[in-house]
């Protein structure tokens, strides 16, 4: 009987090491750079040892992710449970506005929500982290689609439209990426305000005839 709560204590042990590595890894990351901090620097800072953070990440660039996976994870899950009336765009709008009113409470338990705001302007801003970025939004586009395909009863292979909506929408949230990790709020708040606005635009910018200066040139000849 005594033995039954050990492996609850050790697996809550081991959860913190890990935190404690990716909040170290991200502060270190954020304040010397990715490719200026070292594995045995970021060991160091949690008093543990290289082969203990082996043992947790596969190297730095899993470490880095560590937290946007709790994210983007959570964002799944939002886009399953939006009612099946709203179309897949708005499904995908309303997911990810909720993403971030929710991204302290799906991240707090790990590090600062000030904390994941710097490291995603990081991964903006240095190149060996914004491939791996954009390789696994290729993989999170695929697992859209198939979501979104399966909520709209739609085989994903036989019929492009899933594909096609998550590509918009991805291309909407990568250009929101890139203006927003350029500009000098980095807040959540600025953040999502430029999310709502981009993707507001979706359908305005799909429309036939906005070139308003071709219209006016026309117009007035």
């Amino acid at each position: 009987m005594d033995t039954l709560p050990r492996p609850g204590l050790r697996e809550r042990k081991k959860r913190r090491t890990r935190d404690a590595l990716v909040r170290a890894a991200l502060e270190l990351f954020t304040s010397k750079g990715y490719e200026g901090t070292t594995v045995d620097e970021i060991a160091e800072a949690v008093d543990v040892s290289q082969r203990t953070f082996f043992r947790y990440f596969a190297g730095k660039e899993e470490a880095a992710f560590a937290v946007l996976e709790m994210t983007e994870a959570h964002f799944l899950d939002l886009v399953r449970e939006r009612p099946p009336h709203e179309s897949p765009l708005e499904a995908l709008r309303r997911a990810v506005l909720e993403n971030w009113d929710t991204l302290n409470e799906t991240i707090e338990s790990v590090i600062p929500v000030e904390l994941h705001m710097r490291t995603f302007q990081l991964i903006e801003s240095t190149p060996a982290l914004l491939a791996v970025h954009l390789r696994r939004t290729a993989v999170l586009e695929e697992k859209l689609a198939h979501l979104i395909a399966e909520r709209e009863g739609l085989d994903v292979d036989a019929d492009p439209r899933p594909r096609v909506a998550v590509a918009v929408f991805s291309g909407v949230m990568r250009v929101t990426g890139q203006r927003w990790s350029t500009g000098d709020d980095i807040s959540v708040e600025s953040i999502r305000t430029l999310t709502t606005a981009y993707l507001d635009q979706v359908g305005p910018a799909l429309a036939k005839g906005w070139n308003v200066q071709g219209k006016t040139d026309g117009d007035t000849a």
